[in-house]
């Protein structure tokens, strides 16, 4: 049986105080504190709601408390129904 095709997905989380605090420290500590915060959040919120190995995070983004992941489509769906997450938008390829 073939696997579901995985395609890249940008996942932005609902508001959270403690990123809008950091997000305010612009100092390069205060820049890495984010960016450990947001990683293992983010990482925490995909653990908690997909299978292990049946994804790949490309990257957290601190700008927009949001990550781009590589997931299929019902993967999208049930991030889309976690209360964290704001919006899930597939990657649209410009040509």
């Amino acid at each position: 049986m073939a696997k579901p095709q995985q395609e890249v997905y940008f996942v932005f989380m609902n508001f959270d105080p403690v990123y809008e605090r950091l997000r305010a420290d612009r100092s390069k500590e205060g820049s890495a504190t984010l960016d450990a915060y947001l990683s293992h959040k983010h990482d925490k919120l995909l653990a908690k709601l997909l299978q292990p190995d049946s994804y790949r995070k490309r990257s957290s983004l601190a700008i927009v408390d949001g990550f781009a992941v590589e997931i299929t489509d019902a993967q999208a769906s049930i991030l889309r129904s976690a209360k964290e997450v704001r919006v899930v938008e597939k990657n649209q390829e410009l040509a």
